[in-house]
């Protein structure tokens, strides 16, 4: 599915690590996927006046403060990996039942916190996910309260469950199917990877930019399971495919957009992801 003006130009402002994003640029980037002009400065009045962007000068600009954790959490998915440590048979529990549940934005940004770091509920209110990650409970409670889950929940660990309790909980996540779609991303990732080089220029920009796209967002909602839940070694080497296409589809970027009169951002001394 194409991207929109908004999502493309978001999606753009995420991968330039805090650099400003021309107007140019993001008109260009649009056209590649049949967005006119005219959709592409709407989208980015709209962007800036609802306060998820805005302008640092005249035609160039980046995310608001307001869009910032989110953006930065997206950015980190080169070194998921390197925020794991070993899994002693602990959970790291959030409890939200007594949480509203009326207010729409709020749980959308509930949802998507616990999503992002590979929470699945057990109970109504109550979800878990592996006491895994770097920094224990306290560094996935500072995370979740960056991602916008509320301070009224509570965040706590959660071990020495019964035989059955535990059973459910490894049951949250399908392990075999995480490692199935490791296997069969990197497989396309590979494959493009083969031809990359023989696409024309605006071909190669259009399938970087959506099938790099994809994969960072499956990392980025990755839940980091540790073995025997998942296939480390599956997910390591799809790790590694995906940080190969990222920088193929930057160089493929960094082209194009000069081709175009509109030079990447961060071109002056910044490297520039554009998934």
């Amino acid at each position: 599915m194409s991207p929109t003006a908004k999502s493309l130009i978001l999606e753009l402002l995420v991968a330039t690590a805090g650099e400003p994003l021309s107007a140019r640029a993001a008109i260009v980037a649009c056209a590649l996927f049949g967005i006119s002009e005219n959709s592409t400065r709407v989208a980015l009045v709209r962007l800036s006046s609802c306060g998820r962007i805005e302008a640092v000068e005249r035609g160039a600009y980046r995310l608001s403060e307001a869009s910032e954790h989110l953006a930065r959490e997206v950015a980190s998915w080169r070194t998921a990996q390197g925020r794991l440590r070993r899994w002693r048979g602990g959970y790291v529990a959030v409890h939200a039942g007594s949480l509203r549940r009326t207010d729409r934005a709020e749980l959308r940004r509930r949802d998507r916190a616990l999503q992002m770091l590979g929470f699945r509920e057990l109970e109504r209110g109550l979800s878990l996910r592996p006491d895994n990650l770097a920094g224990g409970v306290d560094g996935v409670r500072s995370r979740l309260h960056a991602l916008g889950l509320e301070r009224g929940a509570l965040v706590f660990a959660a071990s020495s469950l019964s035989a059955d309790l535990d059973a459910r909980a490894r049951g949250l996540w399908d392990g075999k199917a995480l490692s199935a779609g490791y296997r069969r991303a990197r497989a396309e990732l590979d494959r493009w990877l083969k031809r990359a080089p023989r696409l024309e220029l605006d071909v190669a920009a259009r399938e970087a930019f959506l099938l790099g796209g994809r994969s960072i967002r499956q990392i980025v909602y990755d839940p980091l399971l540790p073995a025997p839940l998942v296939d480390e070694a599956e997910r390591s080497a799809f790790f590694e495919t995906v940080r190969q296409i990222d920088a193929e589809g930057r160089e493929v970027w960094r082209r194009f957009l000069e081709l175009h009169g509109a030079p990447a951002p961060g071109r002056e001394g910044t490297d520039t992801h554009v998934h």
